[in-house]
């Protein structure tokens, strides 16, 4: 077989990008630096006992679950016991910041594509080589565009944790009823309004679902771009495997272990997933009950006429 030269074709694209679109990589790198330091200013803004509390607080409201908040809070202060609490919210500003632009890329991507089979048939086979290639891979290129530091981690991180938001939000809206959507439209709804009052809406566990699965890679690809100069645990973890420093690759990894569990339990609670409901939670007024159930038969009766 002749020697296709993929290889040097790569590169040389590589290298016509660089020429032609230094001021955008320029620009992109100072918005997402500027970006990662308000974002790491708002969560590290705090002592970490305080800043521990409002955590306490958040994962409360969203999962209803005391016993589940307090193992949340506990590892976060084992975290501070370990003095890896700054390291800890450097990683956490990145993942946020990076999971923002994933998702405010990948889900108007999932609609466009449940709607449009040519940009389905397009986005596919792209999705499935994101989602094969591997995590290393990702680096070389961005740190030839964005150099060493935080923000080729990010692009790298942003690129990797897409594919799922634009996936479960494409199958969550294809999954959606067609009577449903048929019998908004015989009421007079818009292609507007039936998207945002009935496909979203029913469509929301598979959206969170995303969501949750883009924190979760999001996460792990920060701890990898610590290979090319990403702050927080990634570059914990891989200075100390470096150096064979085996307690601190350990206190690393926990660190990394106790962030996960708590985006993993709270993104998963927002989408409806083991959120708790206990006695002392504010219930809904019984009038709200009778209103809907006198509602929905009414409701029942004018689709049947239709």
């Amino acid at each position: 077989m002749p020697d296709l030269k993929i290889g040097q074709y790569g590169e040389d694209v590589i290298r016509w990008f660089q020429e032609h679109f230094e001021g955008l990589f320029d620009f992109l790198t100072t918005w997402l630096s500027h970006l990662l330091r308000w974002t790491y200013d708002i969560v590290a803004g705090l002592q970490p006992v305080p800043m521990t509390i409002v955590f306490a607080v958040v994962a409360l409201v969203i999962t209803r679950r005391i016993g589940l908040t307090a193992l949340l809070v506990i590892g976060l202060l084992v975290v501070d016991s370990m003095g890896l609490w700054y390291e800890t919210m450097q990683s956490l500003a990145t993942v946020l910041v990076a999971t923002i632009i994933a998702l405010a890329i990948g889900i108007p991507v999932g609609i466009w594509s449940a709607f449009n089979p040519v940009v389905r048939a397009i986005v596919a086979p792209l999705l499935d080589f994101m989602q094969t290639v591997p995590t290393f891979v990702y680096l070389l290129p961005t740190v030839l565009f964005f150099g060493i530091g935080a923000v080729p981690g990010m692009i790298a991180t942003i690129v990797f944790a897409a594919p799922p938001a634009v996936r479960l939000t494409q199958l969550g809206i294809r999954q959606v009823d067609p009577e449903t959507v048929e019998a908004s439209a015989a009421f007079g709804g818009s292609r507007w309004e039936i998207l945002r009052e009935v496909q979203l809406p029913l469509a929301r566990a598979s959206i969170m679902a995303g969501v949750n699965q883009v924190i979760m890679l999001a996460l792990s690809m920060v701890v990898v771009a610590g290979l090319v100069g990403g702050e927080g645990l990634g570059g914990i973890v891989v200075s100390s495997v470096q150096s064979l420093a085996i307690g601190d690759s350990i206190e690393g990894g926990l660190a990394v272990v106790v962030l996960a569990i708590y985006l993993d339990r709270v993104s998963a609670a927002l989408g409806g997933q083991g959120r708790g409901n206990p006695s002392w939670w504010p219930k809904r007024k019984a009038s709200e009950g009778l209103e809907q159930a006198q509602v929905q038969p009414a409701e029942a009766r004018e689709l049947a006429a239709v």
